[in-house]
């Protein structure tokens, strides 16, 4: 269960953060999840080094931690595509 729970918020999150950067048709569903879940990890990741929490769970800090490292990851995918 715990599993598709990610992944439900994964997709939540990959589609909030690819609609505050104009790239949700361009995605599809599959990439805001994918999008989502590696925001999510790399959010949680990396916010410990800044004295903040990482992703404690399904609540809103989580929610807009995770957002944040979702647009984090667009950004560097576009750099990457160009």
């Amino acid at each position: 269960m715990g599993l598709l729970l990610w992944i439900l918020f994964g997709a939540i999150v990959g589609w909030i953060s690819s609609m505050f950067m104009n790239t949700d048709a361009r995605q599809g569903a599959l990439g805001n999840i994918v999008m989502g879940i590696v925001g999510s990890i790399v959010a949680g990741y990396l916010m410990p080094f800044f004295g903040m929490p990482g992703v404690t769970g399904f609540n809103f800090y989580s929610v807009a931690v995770a957002v944040v490292g979702a647009m984090v990851v667009i950004s560097v995918a576009r750099l990457i595509r160009g």
